[in-house]
């Protein structure tokens, strides 16, 4: 095997959002210190299954974000309507909820990253991420299938793992249409996060999520909280039924489809698979398993990385979310997955009765223990208790391959 001769500081292992955000970071988030001196070298997969299709992010902050200007749109008032349809209208101040295209976001650290020093690009489909006697040794496949390695002294591996052993693997998983309408039929101002208006399934839930981007024009998804997928035409049916008879369009243009899964599981993610070699992103447990979002953790964790990599320390991952959240998380998959709880009254009267801001810092992880309970108090205590007695009692098992379409979270 011949050995190729790219040696680097870092080596990323992947270009979806945790590889490109950690190579954003390096670059952007420390331009002078030791950081902005490392060789970094971006391993990529080639162009096909390998690679992503191309998909939305969401997440919320304040305005003013770093990626801001990259914004296909974002919103200051959040709906959810329950199972009888009655809106729910919420405005989270400060926060604003904000969709980012995945081909914006790369396009735009591809040319950050290509404009400054010390950064490799290369193709090639990664075999084996191993620690060697002085770090890290990427094994990887050319698409001309000549094999090479890349040694770093630290290396970031951002490919899709299963969790190790879980009591609860649920999957969030839809499909969405980019519809185009010849009347205006959207309200721009509101984005529904969740619209229980569907045929609800006996555990888990189901719900519409509809993102306007003009008046004319939306992201229209299905999506369900299961343990497994739906096939294409089951998705669509499901979507038309929707789009028609809950949202009343006629008229209407499919312009672009997206669909994915998210694991929503207590499964462990480690974040460490040697001295020298790091799991980031998804795999490293950037998912907010009772939410699926995962944008807002791979910026907190990768962001870390780059600081301790420019302060010279250890650069471990750290866990995108608190042990209390992650059990609280817990709680919650298995009471939706066993049926305790009805996943469409429970978001909805979660919505109802707290408001919007202490909902999304609760959602985030970053609500205090007081403001915790008193969210809980809002949920089917007694279902939720009974969920969490018996949680320790539960064992956990093999997790199931990754759903086909996986992507990083809303």
């Amino acid at each position: 095997m011949r050995t190729c001769g790219h040696d680097t500081d870092v080596a990323i292992v992947g270009a979806g959002a945790a590889g490109l955000s950690l190579a954003h970071w390096l670059r952007s988030g420390s331009p002078t210190g030791r950081a902005a001196s490392l060789t970094v070298t971006l391993i990529d997969a080639p162009v096909g299954p390998l690679r992503p299709a191309e998909r939305t992010w969401c997440f919320w902050e304040r305005p003013g974000g770093p990626f801001d200007a990259l914004l296909t749109s974002s919103w200051q008032r959040l709906r959810v309507r329950g199972r009888a349809g009655a809106p729910l209208v919420g405005r989270p101040e400060p926060f604003r909820y904000k969709m980012l295209s995945s081909a914006t976001f790369t396009s735009y650290v591809e040319s950050f990253i290509d404009a400054t020093p010390y950064v490799r690009r290369i193709e090639a489909r990664v075999t084996q991420v191993r620690d060697s006697g002085d770090g890290a040794e990427v094994r990887a496949v050319t698409s001309g299938g000549a094999p090479m390695r890349v040694h770093a002294r630290w290396a970031f591996d951002s490919r899709p793992r299963r969790p190790e052993s879980a009591r609860t693997a649920l999957l969030q998983h839809f499909r969405g249409w980019f519809v185009r309408t010849e009347r205006p039929s959207f309200d721009t101002s509101v984005a529904d996060l969740m619209d229980f208006r569907t045929p609800q399934p006996p555990t888990g839930l189901s719900f519409g999520y509809v993102l306007p981007l003009s008046p004319h024009t939306a992201l229209v998804e299905y999506t369900e909280f299961s343990g497994d997928v739906l096939s294409d035409e089951e998705y669509d049916r499901a979507l038309r039924q929707y789009t028609e008879e809950v949202l009343g369009l006629r008229s209407y243009e499919v312009t672009r489809t997206e669909q994915g899964a998210i694991p929503m599981t207590d499964g462990r993610f480690p974040r460490r698979d040697g001295a020298s070699v790091f799991r980031i992103g998804t795999a490293a447990g950037a998912t907010r398993p009772s939410t699926g979002y995962t944008f807002a953790g791979i910026q907190r964790q990768t962001r870390a990385v780059a600081a301790a990599l420019g302060a010279g320390t250890t650069p471990v991952p750290p866990a995108a979310y608190p042990p209390r959240a992650l059990l609280m998380d817990a709680v919650l998959l298995r009471a939706l997955d066993t049926g305790r709880v009805r996943g469409a009254d429970f978001f909805t009267d979660l919505f109802r009765h707290v408001p919007a801001e202490r909902l999304l810092r609760f959602l985030d992880a970053d609500t205090r223990m007081w403001e915790d309970i008193a969210i809980g108090l809002r949920t089917p205590v007694g279902p939720m208790l009974r969920t969490l007695a018996e949680l320790p009692l539960t064992s956990r098992r093999a997790t199931p391959a990754a759903a086909r379409g996986q992507r990083v979270g809303r």
